[in-house]
């Protein structure tokens, strides 16, 4: 798996970082795959003084000049996706179909950030005087995006190609334990595609770099994803800076199964929803809500499902990989287990071999059951029955998140006219919680996010520009003194 990112950061070309280098260590197999350079916050100030220069040049350039390089990116990510599946495998543990489709939103999530950058920009607005009255939007500046390890490819993606489109500069520091497939790859990529140097500084590094990207003075945008908790440790860093911030954090995602639902179906996308990825997803569905009288046969269908689907390394084609990491694995183990002791029944799965979590089905689970309660980020689906539909609606607005919402039934109108009463940033009539597209704002709301969206232009350049005013008129204004 060496590369030209081995013992590397990206800052001004390739180069070694001030920090002792990253083992890059394969969670399936616990293989190491090499190393990448660790940057420290006096790399961070060269990197910010070098993309601040950087920047002034790459804005002025023509829109199509900043277009040009996202298509060639995407067009070289078409012709090889492997160069980036093939480090989403190993590296995130990633299922081959998972890492598929993951190259296949980076590439969507590029050709859109294209054309963002030919989008118009400003309004002529209407003036008291006779004048020429406008509303346009700039470049922040130089953006920092701090990203996680689960979709790493796409979720730097998302905020680095609309950042870099629109003429700004970027830091990127993605999560430590999937620097590459976060990070140094796409560098490589934005490289080769063309991208000018300085404009692009990829940091890979822990805590104590992120927090000094947050704080630093020449960073006037933070874009982060990850969980809530973290989040609002960013926040409240970032608050009394004044900064832009962008939170895009966790969801406990309710599935509604309403009574006039296909249960094998409705099965079938819940096991998608809670299964995909070790249910590593912000997305994931962390609550299936189902009618008494479908309940036993959604159970035993969705059980059946998490048992049937293979678990292993995903270098050797098993479609469910591992955790990311002993810690999370504590972490679904324990809920897992305080989950049954509070009176939840264990339908299947629950055990798992190393980092290897079996797909798992709590049902019996109480509103106030850790397993309801908390975003568990492990392939873990409990059920909790419902007597009727406003009580659902009930049931999924009381969680602190409002990420995504599926609904199942068989009147998708009866299902939309629901959609005004829930707290979500997203409902999916008749598909899974676990559903994104570069065209789409996407973002949740209460403890789910703030700030701003991902995709679409209108989004974009809400999130990664600011508005300038400018008034011209033909003559010097006269005043009375």
């Amino acid at each position: 798996m060496t590369s030209v990112w081995n013992e590397k950061i990206f800052s001004d070309g390739w180069r070694a970082g001030s920090g002792d280098p990253i083992a890059v260590v394969a969670p399936g197999s616990g293989t190491r795959l090499g190393a990448v350079g660790a940057a420290t916050p006096d790399d961070l100030d060269r990197a910010v003084a070098s993309a601040t220069a950087a920047q002034r040049e790459w804005a002025a350039a023509p829109y199509a000049a900043r277009a040009g390089v996202m298509l060639k990116a995407a067009q070289l990510l078409e012709q090889d996706p492997e160069r980036l599946a093939g480090v989403l495998v190993p590296e995130a543990g990633s299922g081959q179909g998972k890492a598929a489709f993951e190259v296949g939103l980076v590439t969507s999530e590029l050709q859109e950030a294209a054309a963002v950058a030919s989008h118009p920009y400003g309004e002529m607005l209407r003036s008291v005087k006779k004048r020429t009255s406008i509303a346009r939007r700039v470049p922040l500046g130089v953006v920092g995006v701090i990203s996680p390890f689960n979709f790493p490819a796409i979720l730097s993606m998302r905020s680095v190609a609309p950042a870099l489109a629109l003429g700004n500069a970027v830091i990127l520091k993605p999560d430590p334990r999937t620097s590459v497939s976060g990070g140094l790859a796409l560098a490589q990529l934005l490289e080769e595609a063309g991208l000018p140097e300085g404009v692009l500084h990829v940091l890979p590094g822990g805590g104590e770099l992120g927090g000094a990207l947050v704080a630093h003075p020449g960073v006037p945008c933070i874009s982060f994803t990850g969980s809530t908790a973290a989040g609002r440790k960013i926040g409240e860093a970032a608050a009394p800076l004044l900064k832009r911030v962008h939170l895009e954090l966790g969801g406990n995602n309710a599935q509604l199964v309403l009574p006039d639902a296909d249960v094998r179906a409705a099965a079938t996308v819940g096991a998608w929803g809670s299964f995909l990825h070790q249910g590593q997803i912000c997305m994931t569905t962390g609550r299936h809500l189902v009618p008494r009288a479908l309940a036993d046969e959604y159970a035993a269908a969705l059980a059946e499902k998490a048992a049937g689907i293979p678990v292993g390394d995903p270098a050797e084609g098993a479609p469910l990989g591992p955790i990311i990491d002993e810690h999370q694995l504590d972490r679904v183990a324990g809920v897992v287990d305080r989950a049954i002791e509070s009176g939840a029944t264990l339908a299947a799965g629950g055990g798992h071999d190393g980092l290897y979590y079996r797909p798992t089905v709590l049902t019996d689970v109480a509103t106030d059951n850790p397993a309801w309660t908390e975003e568990i980020f492990g392939p873990v689906a409990p059920i909790h029955v419902y007597d009727d539909v406003d009580e659902a609606i009930d049931i999924i607005n009381a969680s602190e998140y409002g990420l995504s919402v599926s609904i199942l039934t068989s009147n998708p109108y009866a299902a939309y006219e629901l959609c005004d009463r829930i707290e979500s940033g997203a409902v999916h009539i008749n598909d899974a919680t676990v559903d994104d597209e570069a065209v789409v704002p996407f973002g949740g709301v209460k403890a789910s996010g703030v700030g701003g969206r991902f995709g679409g232009p209108q989004a974009s350049i809400d999130t990664f520009t600011e508005t300038q005013w400018i008034t011209m008129q033909s003559r010097i204004q006269q005043y009375p003194f």
